[in-house]
């Protein structure tokens, strides 16, 4: 198929694209390359697919209607994968306009794109920061996501919505997808475990937020690609036993659209992924013990109930394996020796 990748140069999107790619797909990749963290770093995880033949690459914005708007035409991509966002809940607070540019703005511009281009199914990342003040666990799809404790929060459940709309309106299948706090090699240098790599192989105190006591539901990146092709390759349709009386968040009666979380069901806490983290580097660390952070929440766990029933997902990496393979990542990276 012909499947357009936005935030190609991110993480995931590099890592999808590697995998839709290793498949036979023809991609084509779009992404801003923006300085929100270290550009080199997504110029390396570019530079893994632009020597492969059946990868093309656009570098330009969401917001650059045009260059949008070009890029599905000459490419008449079949399905698309929007992955491209402002991250970070905690800036978001320092930078509130980027959130709305990139994720509102850039996402009616990719839903217009796909509805003008006749698109047959857009993925799009959500994230599980829309539960905010939610306190029941495990986080469920059928739950009701409506206080958000951070803006970025709120533009992902506001693309959610806008998704919902496209679908209703304009026949457009939409699948979107909660992923839970998501890591591993080629991971985000603003994540918890990219951080806390660096300041202990620097000698330096690390940053323990809620004291390291909140839970996450860590989901190693090639558990997260997983879903993401198995939702890719499932068109949603009109759900037949949705009741308008009783609406189901998740799903639509009126819409092809379906809402997924897709995380590991065993949250793990903070203390203990930084117990791992040191067995793996060989080192302690220094941890700096601070309270929770405004934005954040504290603890995640996934319900994948759904996800496991309609595409059979199962995460199958746990915190000890995927750690290890970010630590020799790392290592092998920024040329960093010692233990392993």
């Amino acid at each position: 198929m012909r499947i357009l990748v936005t935030g190609a140069a991110g993480f995931i999107g590099s890592t999808l694209s590697e995998r839709l790619l290793a498949r036979g797909d023809d991609v084509l990749g779009y992404d801003n390359l923006n300085d929100y963290y270290d550009p080199t770093l997504k110029e390396a995880r570019l530079a893994r697919l632009t020597s492969q033949a059946n990868f093309g690459f656009v570098r330009a914005s969401l917001e650059d209607r045009p260059s949008l708007e070009k890029a599905f035409a000459d490419f008449r991509p079949e399905r698309v994968v929007n992955l491209a966002a402002q991250a970070g809940v905690r800036y978001s607070i320092e930078n509130p306009y980027a959130y709305i540019e990139s994720n509102i703005v850039g996402f009616i511009n990719v839903l217009e794109a796909c509805r003008h281009g006749k698109v047959e199914h857009l993925v799009y990342a959500s994230s599980s920061s829309v539960y905010g003040a939610n306190r029941k666990l495990p986080f469920s799809v059928r739950d009701p996501v409506d206080h958000p404790v951070s803006l970025y929060a709120a533009t992902k459940k506001a693309n959610e919505l806008m998704a919902h709309t496209y679908s209703h309106l304009f026949g457009l299948p939409t699948t979107g997808l909660r992923f839970f706090t998501v890591y591993g090699p080629w991971g985000r240098p603003d994540m918890a475990l990219f951080l806390f790599t660096r300041a202990i192989l620097a000698g330096e105190p690390i940053k323990v937020f809620n004291h390291g006591h909140h839970k996450r539901s860590f989901t190693y990146v090639d558990d997260i690609v997983e879903g993401v092709v198995r939702t890719l390759d499932k068109i949603p349709g009109k759900d037949r036993g949705w009741d308008g009386n009783a609406p189901d968040p998740a799903s639509s009666g009126v819409a092809p659209y379906r809402i997924y979380n897709i995380g590991n069901e065993q949250p793990v806490e903070l203390l203990r992924y930084i117990e791992v983290l040191e067995q793996c580097l060989g080192r302690k660390a220094q941890m700096e013990m601070l309270p929770l952070q405004a934005g954040d929440v504290p603890d995640t766990e996934a319900d994948i109930s759904d996800l496991i029933a309609s595409v059979g997902y199962r995460p199958r990496v746990g915190v000890e394996e995927g750690v290890a393979n970010f630590v020799r990542w790392y290592r092998d990276y920024y040329r960093v020796g010692g233990q392993a």
